[in-house]
């Protein structure tokens, strides 16, 4: 009898203390998705051990402790976050360093050619203009960023995207902060991912992470985030955006060669367009003077190119044309009709 009351005792203990390990542990440390010197020579092997093992760790360590006896314990992290401001200040800063950090180790690659999907990058070039003056606003945010915090590419409730930055382990999910979103990209710049390498030189690491940047990564949780439209059902407008984006971003560097070699495909491109079905959704007579329009300005532009105009002509000319290309988007990007 004895026996089994010692048995029976010792099976409780190993259930409370079951239960009780299951709750301190609600948060666990992800694996990263490639090996610690994976990334280098913009980030360091000894930084990114120490960067994953120590201080995201930590906050996991210490968000498990914080959430014990709250409301907390029985919600998942995004909503913790949503609801950040029935929270202590504890939960606040550890529940945003897991979840920020999280998403850090999945927008970097040791891969050094991917690139914004067809979607995200004409999403990129409206909101911003080109794929590098992104890059340029999100450095100058980083850079402007007083202390420690991270810089982010985001997602409004409008499907737009916008740049913010935020301080210590905030992030724009949370309900405190001035602009909220949903992060699809998220720059650390505290110190300590980046000390190591870079010093004090937070302008250095800003200008080098691009290189690390998985874009396919960044572009399915902007789809995940934004459903298909009927861009898609417009393949006439892609393949002219292809052509278009491959040409004119060279030309803002001020290398012409891609347009003087590409000016007849352009324009073959344009004509396509202009001779295509136009989705029911952008049937309109704006719609349709633009694309004429667009379809005219390429055959002068291919003109030019072939007459051998000069630099200043074409680069005009082309800026004309991409001008005319983003009137189309804009009036097929209407809210009401979209």
């Amino acid at each position: 009898m004895q026996n089994f009351k010692s048995l029976l005792i010792a099976f409780v203990a190993t259930l409370v203390f079951t239960e009780t390990a299951k709750t301190q542990q609600a948060f666990t440390l992800p694996q990263l998705p490639y090996s610690f010197e994976a990334l280098e020579p913009v980030i360091d092997k000894e930084t990114m051990q120490i960067h994953h093992g120590k201080h995201h760790n930590g906050y996991i360590t210490n968000l498990n402790a914080a959430i014990q006896g709250t409301d907390a314990m029985n919600m998942s992290l995004v909503e913790i976050l949503k609801n950040i401001s029935k929270f202590s200040t504890g939960i606040r800063n550890n529940a945003g360093g897991h979840y920020n950090h999280t998403l850090f180790w999945t927008i970097l690659t040791p891969q050094k050619t991917t690139m914004p999907s067809a979607r995200l990058k004409t999403a990129i070039e409206k909101q911003f203009g080109s794929l590098d003056s992104l890059r340029m606003v999100m450095n100058k945010a980083g850079l402007t960023q007083f202390g420690s915090g991270w810089v982010w590419l985001c997602v409004d409730e409008k499907k737009q995207l916008f740049v913010v930055s935020t301080a210590n382990q905030d992030n724009p999910l949370m309900d405190v902060v001035d602009k909220r979103g949903t992060p699809i990209l998220g720059i650390d710049v505290w110190e300590h991912a980046y000390y190591l390498n870079y010093q004090n030189k937070r302008a250095d690491y800003l200008n080098n992470i691009w290189q690390i940047i998985n874009w396919d990564e960044v572009s399915r949780r902007y789809d995940e985030l934004v459903p298909k439209g009927k861009f898609e059902d417009w393949p006439e407008l892609l393949k002219f955006h292809e052509v278009m984006s491959q040409t004119f971003h060279p030309m803002e560097k001020g290398d012409l060669a891609p347009i003087r070699s590409r000016s007849g495909e352009l324009a073959s491109r344009a004509e396509a367009l202009h001779n295509s079905q136009i989705p029911t959704e952008f049937d309109s007579k704006k719609v349709k003077d633009a694309v004429k329009k667009l379809a005219a300005n390429s055959k002068k532009l291919d003109k030019l190119v072939k007459s051998k105009a000069s630099d200043k002509a074409i680069t005009k000319a082309l800026t004309d044309l991409h001008d005319v290309f983003h009137t189309i988007v804009g009036l097929c990007s209407d809210e009401e009709n979209h």
